[in-house]
């Protein structure tokens, strides 16, 4: 009788980190300090995660221990967000061969942070404290380059690459798994009101400067090229690419937020969707 192979568990996101801040710690002693106050000194992802979020957005206006009391308040009322923010260190740790553990992106990756400030201005934003809301999504902007609407609604086990100069707009929808590079825009088009931004379905792989706009549907596993500007919708499973954006290939990789593959096919359908 064949035997079947034992695959030894992944320890958990908070585990993991744990363990890189202790090597770091003592693989580079003038770190140390920062190990501990981050990550070492916490019982659980959510500390730590407040701790980080309060150490960059904090400022005159509002300090540090202010900014950890709301993003505590935030994790406690809704756990959803701290499973959110371990989902997006699994999707950077699966998808970006640069880094050696989950510590990189958690303590240096703008695209990681400014999402996890952005989830905490949209829970603000949900109860009725849009300023305060907005004060975050102010800072972010200024300290990572990623300007998130606290009222679009993004999904979890995303990633945000480099994400220098990424834009998305108050009306718009992002699903899970998706990932995205710097210069991504999901805006409107300058001409509408109301619901104006775009759609992205699940495992949608956003190319680096791709601006999405209007009120259309990406469809879910699609990828749009580098570059490319997209004015109307694209079918499930396709890629598009150019100005305006052309059909390239359908189906495209199953999984193209996954696998971070950004090759186009050979043949370009000559219509513009």
């Amino acid at each position: 009788m064949p035997q079947l192979e034992v695959v030894a568990a992944q320890p958990d996101v908070w585990t993991q980190l744990r363990a890189a801040a202790d090597e770091a710690a003592r693989s580079e002693p003038h770190l140390g300090s920062l190990m501990n106050a981050t990550i070492l000194s916490h019982t659980d992802l959510a500390g730590a995660l407040s701790f980080q979020i309060a150490r960059k957005l904090g400022d005159a206006e509002l300090g540090a221990m202010s900014v950890r009391e709301v993003c505590a308040s935030a994790f406690e009322a809704d756990p959803g967000i701290v499973r959110a923010a371990e989902a997006d260190l699994q999707a950077v740790a699966e998808r970006d061969p640069a880094i050696k553990s989950v510590l990189q992106p958690f303590l240096y990756f703008k695209g990681f942070q400014a999402l996890q400030a952005y989830r905490v201005a949209h829970w603000l934003w949900t109860h009725g404290r849009e300023t305060l809301a907005l004060h975050f999504q102010s800072r972010m902007s200024e300290l990572f380059q990623v300007d998130i609407h606290p009222a679009a609604r993004m999904g979890s086990g995303l990633f945000l690459d480099h994400g220098t100069g990424i834009v998305i707009g108050e009306t718009a929808v992002v699903g899970d798994e998706v990932s995205m590079l710097h210069g991504v825009t999901l805006g409107g088009t300058g001409a509408e009101r109301g619901d104006r931004h775009p759609k992205i379905g699940k495992g949608v792989l956003l190319g680096a400067g791709a601006k999405v706009l209007g009120n259309i549907l990406v469809g879910d596993y699609a990828k749009v090229a580098s570059g490319s500007v997209v004015l109307k919708a694209v079918p499930a499973g396709c890629t598009v690419a150019g100005v305006p954006a052309r059909l390239v290939n359908c189906p495209t990789d199953a999984t193209p937020a996954r696998t971070m593959d950004h090759t186009l096919a050979d043949i370009v359908y000559d219509f513009v969707i």
